[in-house]
């Protein structure tokens, strides 16, 4: 087929309003939750033959809150296929996961209904969620709405392209190595990883030595993510962190930024470059004081997180049948899967120390944020490629080295538990956005939220119906 811009945003209940908006009109009464729901539905049979972003669906019976004083009450959304919802089966994107429906739902799947959302069905991830493009070796990609031909990365890609699109205004995302960032960045979205233990772990993190996984949301606004954010903190806060609240506007407070433009093991492409460097100006112009760093860790954390990243794909395809089922069947994985399992069990005796490693890099990343409050930094080393470039059909060494060299910058905050948010600050010649990213210390998502009002007030992020 050949690549176009697709969305679908129209002249309905929905319209061009994100989720702030559309709760507003919900309380008021001047639109209901149902009509949202239909239009988000249309909206989605529209567009997904092409875009490929949905698992499963329950159009003809969509899961209302029972709380209509819920903060997000009526809004439409989709969860990711990680996670369990009552009544629906849970694919984990592969092939070799058997069908069962679901009896429960994942407990941070509660969390996050109790916000209020609508939920239609399920988005599509990659295989387990081990790539950052939302690809398979045997079915249709997910496409990016901006340009058909191209990745909308993963793995969160199903929910990002859903809500780049215009079918619902927030979805559901996880991120274990850049998950919600990379599809953010490829999709022209808002997509924040919260600090390790931020909200309920749910059954993914729980399983894990080191738990690498936060979830959140994508949206297309700053003020959705943060009005999620605290909504969800009624439901449940860890008393161990500061809570973010709701964060409205920007601090006065002027802050000392970090710059950090290249990975511990390359340099990244000139517009990714440039969409950062545009960032920090609009930053400095705000009063706020940018610096120059070197990367806060080493090449040999990229070869560290690689290995346990091996171990745990060993370990989702060893435990399959425990986890999903006896029906599971590990013939039927993807062959960058199979790859990746197969590199940890030649590599197997660095496990244990890589894990050490790991741990230990809390301590040394911590450091970076002792004379400033936040890094600034590309998302991914290069702007979004095309699909098939991160295939999981490509020779294994090839696209593993892509995918480590694409990914440079997102894993250490997985790593180390810190949060950190990719913003949409740039353009590719084709019309691609490009995103940047700030990461924060321990616990600091509000400075995140806060800084990122700044920029989305001096650079408005692209609209995709702006060409129109």
């Amino acid at each position: 087929m050949t690549g176009t811009r697709l969305h679908a945003f129209t002249d309905d209940a929905l319209g061009t309003h994100d989720a702030v908006a559309l709760a507003e009109l919900v309380a008021t009464g001047a639109v209901s939750a149902e009509e949202l729901a239909e239009a988000a539905v249309a909206r989605a049979r529209r567009v997904d033959p092409v875009l490929r972003a949905v698992a499963y669906d329950v159009f003809d019976a969509p899961r209302y809150c029972a709380d209509k004083g819920a903060a997000l009450y009526g809004i439409p959304t989709f969860i990711k296929d990680h996670s369990d919802l009552v009544g629906m089966p849970t694919s984990q994107g592969s092939r070799a996961v058997p069908r069962h429906t679901a009896t429960r739902d994942d407990a941070y799947a509660r969390q996050a209904l109790s916000s209020g959302v609508t939920v239609l069905g399920k988005s599509r991830l990659p295989e387990f969620g081990l790539n950052a493009s939302t690809e398979f070796a045997e079915d249709e990609p997910a496409r990016n709405p901006w340009h058909t031909d191209y990745s909308v990365g993963g793995s969160t890609g199903g929910g990002a392209a859903l809500v780049a699109a215009g079918v619902v205004p927030i979805a559901h995302a996880t991120d274990g190595g850049g998950s919600i960032r990379i599809p953010a960045a490829a999709a022209g979205l808002v997509g924040l990883k919260p600090t390790r233990g931020r909200h309920v772990v749910g059954t993914i993190g729980r399983t894990m030595p080191l738990n690498i996984v936060s979830e959140n949301v994508v949206t297309r606004t700053v003020r959705d993510t943060a009005h999620y954010l605290a909504a969800i903190e009624n439901h449940w806060r860890n008393p161990k962190l500061p809570p973010i609240g709701l964060v409205l506007g920007p601090a006065r407070r002027r802050l000392r930024v970090a710059l950090l433009t290249d990975t511990p093991i390359g340099t990244v492409d000139e517009p990714t470059r440039a969409a950062v460097e545009r960032a920090a100006a609009l930053l400095e112009d705000a009063g706020h004081v940018v610096e120059p760093i070197a990367p806060p860790v080493g090449a040999g954390f990229v070869d560290d997180f690689l290995q346990y990243w091996t171990f745990l794909t060993d370990m989702i395809v060893t435990t399959g049948k425990s986890a999903f089922g006896k029906a599971f069947d590990p013939r039927r994985i993807d062959p960058f899967t199979r790859g990746l399992r197969n590199r940890h069990r030649a590599r197997l005796i660095r496990t244990p120390g890589a894990l050490r490693r790991l741990f230990a890099t809390s301590a040394v990343y911590a450091r970076a944020f002792d004379r400033h409050e936040v890094i600034l930094s590309p998302v991914v080393a290069h702007t979004t490629p095309k699909l098939g470039y991160l295939s999981p059909t490509q020779p294994f060494d090839t696209a593993l080295d892509r995918l480590v060299r694409y990914a440079g910058f997102t894993p250490v905050n997985n790593a180390t538990g810190t949060p950190s948010v990719s913003l949409p600050m740039g353009s590719t010649a084709e019309g691609l956005p490009i995103g940047v990213m700030l990461s924060a210390a321990h616990g600091d998502e509000r400075t995140l939220l806060e800084l990122a009002y700044t920029l989305e007030a001096a650079r408005p992020f692209p609209s995709i119906t702006a060409a129109e």
